[in-house]
């Protein structure tokens, strides 16, 4: 499950490498986080959250990296 506190936020999404960075859309819950989850396969994957059109890393996930466009990608492991 991925999670994001964006209370102002209208449209939350979320892309990453275990989707070919397609944008899929969150669901905000009544506690005012925005949720999905995601069937995942052993690996690591990279991903970013999109809140009204503004890319955004993880900000409870203090793993990352530069990505190849000058911002900065979150980094999660299933295993």
């Amino acid at each position: 499950m991925f999670s994001l506190e964006a209370p102002g936020g209208t449209d939350v999404a979320i892309a990453g490498s275990f989707n070919d960075w397609t944008q899929v859309a969150m669901t905000k819950g009544q506690d005012g986080l925005w949720r999905i989850t995601i069937q995942l396969a052993r690996g690591t994957y990279e991903y970013r959250f999109q809140v009204d059109t503004v890319w955004r890393q993880d900000p409870s996930n203090p793993r990352g990296r530069t990505n190849d466009v000058g911002g900065y990608d979150s980094i999660c492991d299933v295993l």
